[in-house]
């Protein structure tokens, strides 16, 4: 039998490096690289890597189509999620983010059949009520889309909900064929998002001054943040897939929410972000509710 310990501590690893990704993919825009091209690079390298130590990988694509959807979401992912956390403020993105259990408990009921429990409903509210008190402040409007930063973390939220709902349904195939389709879909995304012509109005066009504007000093300045990322992706997302197919959606949702405490911590500590008792507070919520969903494994929490 898998340890469930071991699943939500691989989640809390890739949680870990995605809500410290906004500081390299912030260098990396400061340099002149835009986070689409950013993207495109990192996931590019990684899935060179994948090919070259599992060329396998992509001969099941054939053999399960479906693997293409999973690319498809996991892409998107990367591309809202990556674009907004750098253009927009970090806690308030990632938060809009990890609106994403709603979308996962709603897909997991309709794709999976797999009906929420009181005990997943009662978590989901505590954790969401977190969410809440964290971006709430007197001051501030509710938590609705503002711009396009806050429009790119609600899509990519929701494709990670449904790439964490194909990991569970292609948790048969090959591990190399999913982690293919991962990476493959990050790289395929956002060059296809740098690329096509609507993206002119939203800014991503503006990537492709780099292009006539690189240099080696640049490309100098890129390379260690670039290469940094990419064996942190492998790694994370490797640890997403070990997690995310042996656990439920539901518990999945919950423990990828410490995210949020990853990315306020660290963007307060680097000065991007600041601190105040609502973000403790709905902080410590959203810990609770993944600590109670790590305790809380029915049947379908494992596999043997």
């Amino acid at each position: 039998m898998t340890s469930p310990m071991l699943a939500v501590l691989a989640l809390a690893l890739n949680a870990l490096v995605w809500g410290l990704s906004w500081w390299p993919l912030r260098q990396l825009d400061a340099n002149g690289l835009h986070p689409l091209w950013s993207t495109a690079c990192v996931f590019t390298l990684a899935t060179l890597v994948l090919t070259l130590v599992r060329p396998s990988g992509w001969g099941h694509f054939k053999q399960y189509p479906q693997l293409w959807w999973l690319m498809a979401a996991s892409g998107l992912t990367n591309v809202g999620f990556n674009w907004a956390v750098t253009t927009g403020d970090v806690v308030r993105v990632v938060l809009l983010f990890y609106l994403m259990p709603t979308w996962s408990l709603l897909l997991a009921w309709w794709l999976l059949g797999d009906r929420p429990t009181r005990g997943a409903l009662a978590r989901l509210g505590l954790a969401l009520l977190g969410v809440v008190l964290v971006l709430k402040a007197p001051e501030s409007p509710w938590p609705l889309p503002q711009d396009l930063p806050d429009i790119l973390a609600l899509l990519a939220g929701f494709c990670f909900a449904l790439t964490n709902i194909w990991l569970l349904r292609l948790q048969h195939t090959p591990e190399s064929a999913r982690m293919m389709a991962m990476f493959g879909g990050g790289a395929c995304m956002a060059l296809a998002c740098a690329l096509v012509p609507w993206a002119d109005g939203l800014g991503a066009s503006a990537a492709m001054a780099w292009l006539s504007d690189a240099s080696l000093a640049q490309a100098t300045t890129w390379a260690p943040y670039l290469v940094g990322l990419s064996v942190a992706f492998l790694v994370s997302n490797f640890s997403l897939q070990y997690g995310a197919a042996r656990l439920s959606a539901h518990t999945t949702a919950m423990v990828m929410m410490s995210e949020v405490v990853f990315a306020s911590v660290s963007s307060v500590a680097l000065g991007a972000s600041a601190l105040s008792w609502r973000i403790g507070l709905g902080g410590g919520m959203i810990v609770l509710a993944a600590l109670l969903a790590s305790q809380s494994h029915t049947s379908k929490d494992t596999t043997p």
